[in-house]
């Protein structure tokens, strides 16, 4: 049995347990994991609270060691990664070895930003006693860490968006203690990330309660830390349900806390009216690639492609469907997944106006976690009258909107929810023609894509990997990218003090050497 690491130490045995599932068999794991007691969650966020101002007090270059330890860690034990994530997920290798990478390149990302240091914003306003009529202070601004944070694994994302991922990365680089609950789905993958995050604190010198993992495979955990005072934001991946909850539990605080939750989005692909008929297989094949990836269940896996009726628009569809119909059933990652799949399915074969194009109802589908790719098909005036169309459904589906005027091409976007993406196909001198569309796109996703498909996120300074609500509840953030840190920060200004007394960030003599504005 396997138990909770709270702080450097593990945690109580109790008698409630859960195990993993291994989604290509529907077999149980052998490992059975305690679920963390009421207790053991405020040992932990008191924990956080008291190595807070310690943490807080690193400077960047010793934040940096800790990170880039870490990342080489987490690569050293890439082969017994591979060894229980494939169990725990029915992923294959290379994507397992593909998502270690990634994860050890956030860290090293924010590894390097922390040691450069300029993130901080430093401000600086120097005092002006003899200005008239009223002399002006010394005044200086830099970025603080906000204190402990929750971070909520995802069920997609086991190593990437999970114990080492994004959040807990740019938690630990701002100087915030993470208090991480553990998908239940993965359990042991998470384990070996979180004793291998242990080990390097203490090689490094961190304070103890720096962070913490925890165990649950119900609301039980979640809901006890998101409401403990010494947690002051929260960072999550998952379902618009289970994000609106945390939302709402961390609102009704006496003191409300920032809840940073990615939640859903259909990422639409709108296709421009001279669809080259030459490059519609291309076309075609990619979007089957970008559909199926992960079988369908990427944050960022195209839903809705809306597509200009004629024969291109009828070439495409009959291709798309045809290659859509020759992929393999697969196992989604967990039964919670595929079910919800199968419901919204469902649903959105029941809307009117929809037509099933291809939906493999096997007995391979039937039971276990196994999903078939589906296609679906409706006509423009129908999505843009029926909003329950534009939900996401989390899988290798795809609803394809036919429209026939440059005006339903333009309702249909005004129509949407917010994004985390929106993709554009055309060619360049027909894109300078809907300036209109371009701009209202805009205001719907964090990324804007031309010419390319949306899976596939680029960890860089650069990238936003957020949008406007529901796909995010703050449209202001990211979870990847240099400007993740900036969720689990607050400006603090310091006025008229010594500068002995200031951070090395806002002295005069400037030691760190800092990119700064300055008065």
């Amino acid at each position: 049995m396997e138990s909770s690491l709270i702080g450097f130490s593990r945690g109580d045995y109790s008698s409630k347990t859960f195990q993993a599932i291994n989604p290509a068999d529907s077999e149980k794991l052998p490992t059975h994991y305690a679920h963390a007691s009421d207790y053991e969650v405020e040992q932990a966020c008191q924990l956080a609270a008291n190595a807070a101002l310690s943490l807080s007090s690193l400077s960047g270059k010793e934040k940096s060691v800790f990170l880039e330890a870490l990342a080489s860690g987490i690569d050293e034990i890439v082969d017994e990664i591979v060894e229980i994530m494939t169990k725990e997920t029915g992923l294959p290798e290379p994507r397992v070895r593909a998502e270690t990478g990634r994860t050890s390149g956030q860290l090293r990302m924010f590894a390097k930003l922390v040691a450069e240091g300029n993130w901080v914003d430093a401000r600086i306003d120097r005092a002006q006693p003899e200005r008239q009529p009223l002399p002006k202070p010394d005044l200086r601004s830099m970025l603080r860490p906000i204190g402990p944070v929750a971070v909520f694994c995802a069920s997609n994302f086991p190593l990437a968006f999970s114990v080492a991922g994004g959040d807990t990365a740019s938690a630990l680089a701002a100087g915030c203690p993470a208090i991480v609950k553990a998908h239940h789905s993965h359990p042991g993958t998470a384990l070996l990330i979180g004793q291998k995050i242990v080990e390097c604190m203490q090689e490094c010198n961190w304070p103890e309660g720096s962070f913490s993992l925890l165990f649950g495979d119900g609301r039980s955990v979640g809901q006890s830390l998101v409401t403990n005072p010494a947690v002051k934001a929260v960072g999550f991946t998952g379902s618009r349900a289970g994000g609106l909850a945390l939302f709402e539990l961390a609102n009704k605080r006496k003191e409300p806390i920032p809840v940073f939750a990615e939640m859903s989005s259909i990422n639409p692909i709108f296709v421009l009216p001279s669809m080259d008929q030459s490059k519609i297989e291309d076309f075609a094949q990619g979007l089957v690639g970008s559909a199926t990836l992960g079988v369908g269940q990427f944050c960022t896996n195209p839903g809705i492609v809306v597509y200009p009726c004629g024969d291109s628009g009828d070439q495409f569809v009959d291709s798309y469907t045809e290659k859509m119909k020759d992929v393999s059933v697969c196992p989604m990652l967990n039964q919670g997944i595929k079910d919800a799949y199968e419901k919204g399915l469902n649903h959105l074969s029941n809307c009117e106006g929809v037509e099933v194009l291809h939906r493999e109802q096997s007995a391979e589908v039937a039971s276990g976690c196994g999903a078939s790719t589906c296609v679906l098909k409706t006509q423009a005036k129908d999505f843009i009258s029926d909003e329950m169309m534009m939900e996401e459904v989390f899988g290798p589906s795809t609803l394809l909107v036919e429209y026939d005027s440059p005006e339903e091409l333009l309702q249909i976007a005004e129509k949407l929810d917010g994004q985390l993406t929106v993709s554009i196909f055309g060619n360049d001198s027909e894109l300078q023609k809907y300036p209109a569309l371009l701009s209202t796109l805009e205001t719907k996703a964090g990324r804007v894509i031309f010419n390319q498909f949306p899976t596939g996120v680029e960890v860089c300074k650069s990238v936003v990997h957020g949008g406007p609500f529901p796909a995010t509840t703050d449209s202001r953030s990211t979870s990847v990218g240099t400007g993740a840190i900036l969720r689990f920060v607050r400006p603090v200004c310091f006025q008229g003090f010594p500068d002995e007394w200031l951070p090395d960030e806002l002295k005069d003599e400037n030691p760190l050497g800092l990119k700064r504005c300055e008065e």
